[in-house]
């Protein structure tokens, strides 16, 4: 917000363990997001698909059922509501259906309510526990950034934090600042694989290499789905947390505990910071034809 002749914002990410209730969630992130706005938060994230469980743990034709149309969508048109009542800027997480494709979306909500756009994940994950495949089409909008009240924000969801790529495109295309909504915890092949660290340095990495401040929100609690196999079982790790523009963490929560996590950002001393640096003005995009192709080879001239 404006504050002098200065330009700071306040981020917030959220952090709670979801039923499988459409509205005990919401009204469990109605709650936080006024506890973050009470913090004094401009824009607060929420975690990915928070209406429900993280219910890509099975292949079921039945949870199809969970997708709604962009258009109207109930939980976005309430998010606007609560978004123009406090002034906030809020990145609303859903299960897009569009005719006959579907996708992982998420609305972008400006402080006075209205809705600046979407954006749909680009990159599908499809692992045991993580089978998104069967449910979302890869995203069409290409990665964007939307000119907030208080900010440019980037968003990208989940497994699109792994992707250095990612970033860059929406940090060369004005990105203040990045927003994750993630949902991830345990594997449940695997006992012994615990990715949170890596999950986290990879996305210091972002915000160091981008000289841009990160927000990444994550779930907590234990979720079992009925799969075809059996049940299916994930406990969400939460962590989540707020990067700096050099990688470093400034505010972070646990792997138990609900949490409404606040950081404040000077954008003007920021893009100051990221000029100075150089990583942009020493860019050599003509030499980075490799990264259009998938094996490295054969480069577009």
């Amino acid at each position: 917000m404006e504050k002098g002749k200065r330009r700071e914002v306040v981020v917030s990410a959220l952090q709670f363990a979801c039923t499988d209730d459409v509205s005990t969630n919401l009204a469990t992130a109605e709650r936080l997001v006024r506890a973050a706005h009470g913090k004094g938060a401009n824009i607060i994230l929420i975690q990915e698909l928070f209406e429900g469980y993280y219910f890509c743990q099975a292949q079921r034709e039945d949870f199809f059922q969970r997708a709604k149309p962009y258009k109207d969508h109930p939980t976005i048109l309430k998010m606007q509501e609560l978004a123009k009542e406090l002034g906030v800027v809020m990145p609303v997480s859903f299960f897009e259906e569009a005719n006959n494709a579907h996708y992982n979306s998420i609305a972008i909500i400006d402080a006075d309510g209205s809705d600046l756009g979407l954006y749909r994940k680009s990159h599908i994950p499809d692992g045991p526990g993580y089978q998104e495949k069967f449910y979302f089409n890869p995203g069409d909008t290409g990665f964007k950034v939307f000119q907030t009240k208080f900010a440019k924000i980037g968003v990208a969801i989940c497994w699109d934090q792994w992707f250095p790529e990612a970033a860059r495109a929406m940090v060369l295309q004005g990105a203040e600042i990045l927003f994750y909504p993630t949902a991830i915890g345990s594997e449940p092949q695997d006992d012994g694989l615990d990715s949170r660290d890596h999950w986290r340095r990879v996305m210091q990495g972002h915000a160091g290499a981008n000289v841009v401040p990160l927000v990444a929100s994550n779930r907590i609690g234990k979720e079992i789905i009925e799969t075809e196999h059996g049940k299916s079982q994930i406990t969400f790790y939460g962590n989540s947390f707020i990067a700096g523009p050099t990688g470093e963490i400034v505010a972070a929560a646990d792997d138990k505990e609900e949490a409404v996590l606040v950081a404040q950002f000077d954008l003007d001393k920021l893009k100051s910071k990221r000029s100075s640096w150089g990583v942009f003005r020493d860019r050599r995009p003509e030499l980075y034809k490799v990264l259009l192709t998938l094996d490295g080879s054969n480069p577009s001239l």
